[in-house]
C-alpha cells in the first residue's frame, strides 16, 4: 500500500512492550517507568489481528521491539505465529541482547530471521554506566551465538554520544574485521531522555565518516535506512543512520504499533491513531491501518527544531 505522498508501505515496527531490563542514559528514566495495567497492553492476539490486516495491505516485514522484547512472556510463541501469516516473509528483533544468548535458538526455529542488538560500548564500566545495569559480556556472547546458529544477518546498532562514548568509535569499527556484522551508527536523537544528551553530545554521520579516511563506501540499497561503507579487510560492513543531518523521509516505508495500541505513522510526529477500538472488527481495523497510513507524514523537522513532536518517549515507541 502506498502512503499520501507515494511511498510503498511494506514495514511495521510493534512494540511488544514499554518496559526494559536496562536503563539506558538516553532512553530510559533512571526511576524506570510506571508499570501499566494488564488491559493497557495488546495481547498477543490483538497483535496477531493487527499483522493479518497489515499483510492485506501488502505489509510483508515485522520487526518486534520493546523496551525491551525478550522480556515478554511467550515472545518465542508470538514469532511462530506471526511466521505462518500469509504475505509475511521477513521477521525481526530489536534487542539489548542481554537475554538473547539462551533465547536465540528457539527464537530462529520459530520463524526469527534477523536480530538487531543495541550496543553502544565495549568497555565494561562504561557499559555499566550507560545502561545503569546490566553485564557487557552477556551482549557479546549472544552476538556469538546467534553467528553461531546461522541467525543473521546480525546488526549491531550504536548511539554515538560526544564525550561518553565516541572514543570508541575505531574499536567498535574493528569488530567488523572480527564478526560478519553490520554495525551501524545511529546519531542521537532529541526525543525523550536523549535531549539532555543532544545539545552537546550530537555527532553527525557526517562528521565520523570525514575523520575516517580508511571506510570504503559501498552505498545504500533501496529500502535501506544506512548509508553503507566497510573496511579494506572487514568481513562485515560499516553503516550510518543520519535521521538528522540526511535523513530518508521520501524513502520512508514504515509505520510503528505501540504495545498501548496506537499506530505511529512517523517516529517524530505527535500523531498517533488509536486502533484498539476497532480489534473486534477485521472490515474496520483494516480501514483504521489504511488510514494511519495514507496520513503518514511526509517527514519530519528534527534539524530545524531539534526536537521531535512526538509525545511518547523512545521506550514507548520501540524507535
Amino acid at each position: 500500500m502506498k502512503d499520501g505522498w507515494g511511498r510503498d508501505i511494506n514495514y511495521i515496527r510493534i512494540s511488544v512492550t514499554d518496559r526494559c531490563n536496562l536503563r539506558c542514559i538516553y532512553c530510559m528514566p533512571l526511576e524506570g517507568i510506571e508499570k501499566k495495567e494488564h488491559d493497557d497492553i495488546l495481547r498477543h492476539e490483538d497483535i496477531l489481528k493487527i499483522v493479518k490486516c497489515c499483510a492485506k495491505l501488502g505489509i510483508n516485514k515485522i520487526r518486534l521491539t520493546g523496551g525491551e522484547p525478550l522480556i515478554v512472556k511467550d515472545i518465542d510463541k508470538l514469532i511462530y505465529e506471526i511466521s505462518k501469516i500469509e504475505g509475511i516473509d521477513d521477521i525481526g528483533i530489536t534487542t539489548n541482547g542481554i537475554l538473547l544468548k539462551d533465547m536465540a535458538g528457539d527464537l530462529k526455529r520459530c520463524g526469527l530471521k534477523r536480530v538487531n542488538i543495541s550496543l553502544d560500548t565495549l568497555d565494561e564500566e562504561k557499559f555499566k554506566k550507560i545502561t545503569r545495569r546490566g553485564q557487557l559480556k552477556n551482549v557479546l556472547e549472544a552476538i556469538e551465538e546467534c553467528l553461531r546458529i546461522g541467525l543473521s544477518p546480525v546488526k549491531i546498532n550504536t548511539v554515538l554520544i560526544r564525550g561518553i562514548n565516541d572514543d570508541e568509535i575505531d574499536e567498535i569499527m574493528n569488530l567488523t574485521r572480527k564478526y560478519p556484522i553490520d554495525v551501524r551508527f545511529i546519531e542521537l536523537m532529541p526525543i525523550g531522555e536523549g535531549e539532555k544528551y543532544y545539545k552537546d553530545g550530537f555527532i553527525s554521520s557526517e562528521e565520523i565518516i570525514k575523520n575516517n579516511k580508511s571506510l570504503i563506501p559501498l552505498g545504500r540499497k533501496k529500502g535501506e535506512t544506512a548509508e553503507n561503507y566497510r573496511l579494506s579487510d572487514s568481513i562485515g560492513k560499516i553503516g550510518f543512520i543520519s535521521p538528522l543531518s540526511c535523513k530518508f523521509c521520501d524513502s520512508c516505508n514504515r509505520i510503528r504499533l505501540t504495545s498501548t495500541g496506537t499506530i505511529k505513522p512517523c517516529l517524530h510526529s505527535e500523531k498517533e491513531y488509536s486502533i484498539r477500538e476497532y480489534l473486534n472488527s477485521e472490515d474496520m481495523l483494516l480501514m483504521a491501518i489504511k488510514n494511519s497510513i495514507i496520513n503518514k507524514p511526509k517527514e519530519h523537522y528534527l534539524e530545524e527544531n531539534e526536537k521531535s513532536f512526538s509525545k511518547k518517549m523512545m521506550f514507548q515507541i520501540g524507535g
